[in-house]
């Protein structure tokens, strides 16, 4: 009896490890991404029956808040995110204590210049006008777009800091005015130019990709600073599944439905 009572024993032990198993391969093709509902869950969709295609199961959960997409990564119940830019993780990981970390750069949007009462950047002239947002990142990254254009200098060492009291060299004595961001988009009949941020610019009616007179490049230090990723806790990042995500987020065809999609409001981050 003894004997009889060891073997079943031994066997329900090895049938349980079988299950554990092959409910850890189970978990290792399913993907669980929280992600914001524009343009990030649709973009992941498209992704869907690629990864499909490589035997993982792209689950997409959209959440309208970003405190809580981080916080079920933290916790394990999702494996990644994808909402968010560097600034904002780092900020996070900050105040919350949490672990997370960037996976993989998969898009950014631009910052534009746009026409207010000129249409094009060769028509400036001495003390023309230039409405930027006020607030603190978006204004840096509008004055670092005039200085990559050549219409203002900043100092050294201002990068996504920079305010209008950082311009070293004002060749054409432009006035920079600042604005709540969703009042720049209201000036165009009082100014030359605009600055506007990627939503505020499509709230406004404007195209990026044939509106814009210039937009921040893939290379830009502000398109480096706030691409937005794929987040996931710290030393997950060299799972399978998520290196699947990110290759696939990155690939040509990803790549090609952003650009025809978002009409440069959303671009690839290469």
């Amino acid at each position: 009896m003894k004997k009889f009572l060891a073997v079943l024993l031994t066997g329900a032990i090895a049938v349980g490890a079988l299950s554990a198993c092959g409910s850890k391969g189970g978990d290792d093709k399913v993907i669980k991404v929280a992600a914001s509902a524009t343009p990030h869950a649709e973009i992941l969709e498209q992704a869907k029956p690629i990864l499909a295609e490589q035997g993982y199961d792209l689950q997409v959960t959209v959440f309208d808040d970003y405190v809580q997409p981080n916080e079920v990564v933290e916790s394990g119940d999702f494996d990644a995110n994808y909402f968010q830019h560097i600034p904002y993780l780092d900020s996070f990981n900050a105040e919350k204590g949490t672990h997370l970390v960037n996976a993989g750069g998969i898009h950014y949007e631009p910052f534009g210049i746009y026409p207010g009462t000129k249409t094009s950047l060769s028509d400036v002239a001495e003390g023309d006008s230039i409405a930027v947002p006020n607030d603190t990142t978006n204004e840096a990254r509008a004055l670092l777009l005039l200085q990559d254009n050549g219409l203002i200098k900043l100092k050294e060492g201002a990068g996504l800091e920079a305010t209008v009291n950082d311009i070293e060299e004002n060749t054409y004595n432009l006035e920079i005015v600042e604005l709540e961001a969703a009042q720049v988009p209201r000036v165009v009949d009082e100014v030359a130019f605009v600055v506007l941020n990627g939503n505020y610019a499509l709230e406004a009616g404007y195209s990026v990709a044939k509106d814009a007179l210039a937009y921040e490049s893939a290379d830009s230090e502000a398109a480096k600073t706030y691409v937005n990723v794929i987040a996931v806790k710290e030393g997950n990042e060299g799972k399978e599944k998520l290196k699947a995500l990110v290759d696939v987020l990155k690939s040509e065809t990803i790549q090609k439905y952003i650009t025809e999609t978002y009409d440069g409001a959303v671009i690839p981050f290469e």
